[in-house]
């Protein structure tokens, strides 16, 4: 490649925290790590988190390229694996950033970030005119380094699947005026007590399978069973059948809670995303869909509910007792939704013990999850909007035969310093499955918890 067109990319730690093979996917660029990088990353390693088997990962990653070198190599350079037909790749490299010292250094002091900065700004006049981009996914660091004179800052987006929030997928797509209207031929076949619509391709655009389709008129509710080149099948539900339904004396408020609680009590569904503002009714539908399916249906044996932990509570053993006991201030919301579905019983607090036995309710910390394997079960993952899609990946991948996923979350308010909407999990794994046969997905629009609730989400 002419040095005009190749790039040399500087990798900050969080980097390879986030995703610890992150050096695989700059194509035939080249990547640099410096020496602060690998400081932080062996002071990561073994703590007692979840983020430490990252740091491990990473380390095992870069010493799988670095194992049969010379000290010469490792400063020159690497040869990456191929990464596109032609053999086209890029060079892995260390460097020795704590040779940038007094004048060379632009960034004054002993920070790790200003370091990696200052290697940039080094390594940008050195290489010109090749491209040097630092990634990161510290937005101060992006900052700092663009204020210190780094042309090129960049964060880490090879997980990111759409730009713009906006432009993520709903779960549902709404017509203006009446379906039927639109539609000339139609084909109506009842399957059981279901009813089976076909109609021609291109009467709706860019569908996908399972999701929702809505008029103006509230005639047509229904779901898409298949999408192709001649014809769609669409699922009748129907309005009126949709807010009729029940799960656990609970009954949508708006047609968007009815979309929500039909995907969340079909058993052919493995994984369903619920995401929409605070108060939309988010786990309050998934608790009573669980308790529904697992102790009056029966189809299921366990409810396990997760969430991630902050990151000063990853180990949580600073808290008394098991792990459930322990995970119980993190899953407040659960315990809250418990009541309100058994407030008006005669004696709440031993209904709400009993339901907790009964439908065999467990409180597991998303880093416990690794490893295990679980049967049979609904597994609904809280606040999922902080977790990333490796995170999410790791619990996708723990669920066997008859076992049912419930991610919920807010885009609005993820806690985490290095995840924006764009980059969360939850986006990433919405985008991913909207179009797979066993997953459906619903945007809960609209504030159903209180009108000062309603009035905070819009205004504040």
């Amino acid at each position: 490649m002419a040095p005009d067109e190749k790039k040399v990319y500087i990798l900050d730690t969080n980097i390879l925290l986030h995703e610890p093979l992150a050096i695989y996917s700059f194509d035939e660029h080249d990547v640099l790590i410096p020496m602060t990088v690998l400081e932080e990353l062996d002071n990561i390693k073994d703590r007692r988190s979840d983020i430490s088997r990252d740091a491990r990962a990473a380390i095992r990653a870069l010493d799988e390229v670095f194992k049969n070198t010379s000290p010469e190599e490792i400063t020159a350079g690497v040869p990456l694996p191929s990464t596109d037909l032609e053999g086209n790749r890029g060079h892995i490299s260390i460097f020795a950033d704590h040779e940038i010292k007094g004048e060379l250094a632009h960034v004054p002091g002993s920070e790790a970030d200003n370091k990696i900065i200052n290697a940039a700004l080094h390594l940008q006049k050195e290489k010109a005119p090749t491209k040097v981009v630092l990634v990161t996914k510290d937005i101060n660091m992006r900052l700092k380094a663009k204020g210190a004179g780094l042309r090129h800052v960049e964060d880490y987006r090879t997980d990111q699947l759409v730009d713009d929030i906006r432009y993520l997928a709903k779960g549902y797509q709404e017509v203006e005026g009446r379906l039927w209207d639109k539609v000339g031929k139609v084909e109506s076949e009842t399957q059981g007590r279901d009813t089976v619509q076909t109609i021609a391709a291109g009467v709706l655009e860019n569908l996908y399978t399972n999701e929702y389709i809505l008029d103006d008129s509230h005639e047509f509710a229904g779901r898409v069973l298949s999408h192709g080149d001649k014809e769609v099948k669409l699922l009748d539900l129907g309005f009126d059948r949709l807010m009729a339904q029940h799960a656990w004396g609970i009954s949508p408020k708006n047609i968007y809670q009815g979309l929500a609680l039909h995907a969340l009590m079909d058993p052919s569904l493995d994984l369903v995303m619920l995401t929409g503002p605070a108060g939309s009714g988010k786990t309050l539908l998934a608790m009573a869909a669980a308790l529904e399916l697992v102790i009056e249906r029966g189809l299921y044996d366990k409810v396990i509910v997760t969430r991630n932990t902050p990151e000063i509570a990853e180990s949580i053993g600073f808290l008394p007792g098991t792990e459930e006991e322990k995970m119980l201030p993190w899953l407040a919301a659960i315990t809250d939704t418990l009541e309100v579905l058994h407030g008006s019983d005669a004696h709440p607090s031993g209904s709400l013990q009993y339901i907790m036995d009964k439908a065999n309710i467990q409180f597991k910390s998303v880093n416990f999850m690794r490893g295990r394997s679980i049967q049979n079960a609904i597994v609904l993952i809280d606040e999922s909007q902080n977790l990333t899609a490796s995170q999410l990946k790791t619990i996708l991948t723990r669920c066997g035969e008859g076992t049912k996923m419930i991610c919920s979350g807010n885009l609005a308010q993820i806690d985490s310093n290095y995840l924006s909407p764009v980059t969360s999990g939850l986006t990433y794994i919405v985008e991913r499955f909207k179009d797979f046969p066993g997953s459906a997905n619903v945007y809960l629009d609209g504030v159903v918890r209180s009108r000062l609730a309603s009035f905070a989400e819009e205004n504040l």
